[in-house]
């Protein structure tokens, strides 16, 4: 009771629980105002920014390019919109000789479209060096038609086929000399047979001028390198850029890695094509030689050549371009034009691009010493 007679209670002391909730109440206050006022009105205004925030003309431009994941997808589907209807399914039967028996053995590969009146490209091995027996084409809308090997050529894995057929959707194709690594590669093909026919695959150029050991005297050179996948059943298919032109014909993959699969680039078989459909012209003209790589020819003969890389002359046919140019025995061609040549395979593809009554210069390293002949082809 206090003096004027009043009863007086003492005053509850706060639960532990107030305590709690006005801390709770405090924290999130604390954070809102650190989280949303301070960065937008305190730092800079009133409260001085931290050194790492303050502009450094010393410090680094950072690259603002806006990626969108979305681009790179779109293109793949524009590409495959594009391209699909060019590319083909191969099928193949070969006869087997086995001993005293023989045996039908089935294939399956890719082509494209080169031409609207039936000519199709793919690999030489797809129609087994053209031992295949017979050759059918499936096309997009599920025809399908017999087709006849009009030329092929094992050292470049180069094959073009023909059916009879008008108004076809032919490819466009690029320029693989303006190839770079890094930009986008996309595959068709029928990967593991025509179970999966047309499948895409995409991925990037990895690397150019590729060598790769195909048998034991054969190395496939100036190869596309890319992580695309590429399986059995995707060789002859084409290889696209983000333009959806063919770059690259589909040829092998190495099958003790991942993403390492190679295509023969397009540039390599533009001038066949347009021969075979010009003139029907397709053999390449002739030097008038036989000739070895040098590793071949030293490893054969136990000599050893004084030249790193080239084509050894072994032998030179009288009155050919190359007796004619000057070319002798045990010579070594290393450049034919302005391109090096560095195997046999490299120079047959090179005579590809010349024609009877061209003239040109020719390279030959004779016992160590450079000489530049001309040669003109009949």
């Amino acid at each position: 009771m206090d003096n004027y007679g009043n009863y007086y209670q003492k005053p509850k002391k706060p639960s532990k629980f107030s305590y709690f909730l006005v801390a709770i109440i405090g924290a999130i206050i604390g954070g809102i105002i650190t989280a949303y006022v301070a960065p937008t009105y305190l730092y800079g205004n009133i409260i001085p920014l931290p050194e790492i925030y303050q502009y450094n003309s010393e410090a680094p431009i950072i690259n603002t390019i806006d990626i969108k994941p979305t681009d790179e997808i779109n293109t793949v589907s524009a590409v495959a919109k594009k391209g699909m209807s060019s590319v083909v399914g191969i099928t193949t039967i070969q006869v087997q000789q086995e001993f005293i028996w023989s045996r039908t053995v089935e294939g399956v590969g890719s082509g494209v479209i080169v031409d609207s009146n039936g000519y199709i490209l793919t690999n030489s091995h797809v129609i087994a060096d053209g031992k295949a027996r017979e050759i059918n084409v499936l096309f997009e809308n599920g025809d399908s038609k017999e087709a006849e090997v009009i030329w092929y050529d094992p050292t470049l894995d180069l094959a073009i086929i023909k059916v009879n057929a008008r108004n076809l959707i032919a490819a466009e194709l690029g320029d693989s000399d303006k190839l770079e690594v890094g930009e986008i590669a996309i595959a068709i093909g029928n990967p593991l047979g025509l179970e999966f026919q047309r499948t895409v695959t995409a991925g990037v150029i990895s690397g150019l001028h590729r060598s790769i050991q195909v048998t034991r005297y054969n190395v496939m050179e100036d190869l596309i390198q890319t992580d695309a996948s590429i399986n059995p059943g995707n060789s002859g298919g084409p290889l696209l850029n983000a333009k959806g032109q063919v770059i690259g014909i589909n040829t092998a993959k190495i099958q003790t890695g991942e993403g390492l699969g190679f295509s023969i680039p397009i540039n390599t078989v533009k001038p066949i094509i347009e021969s075979v459909i010009r003139d029907k012209n397709i053999e390449p003209v002739s030097l008038g030689i036989s000739g070895s790589d040098i590793d071949l020819y030293e490893r054969q003969m136990g000599a050893e050549i004084k030249a790193e890389k080239g084509v050894l002359v072994v032998e030179v046919i009288p009155d050919s371009p190359a007796d004619k140019a000057g070319i002798k025995p045990m010579d070594v061609i290393t450049k034919l034009g302005d391109k090096e040549i560095s195997s046999l395979s490299a120079l047959r593809k090179e005579l590809y691009n010349y024609q009877s009554g061209d003239k040109v210069e020719i390279e030959i390293n004779r016992n160590g010493e450079i000489l530049n002949l001309t040669i003109e082809f009949e």
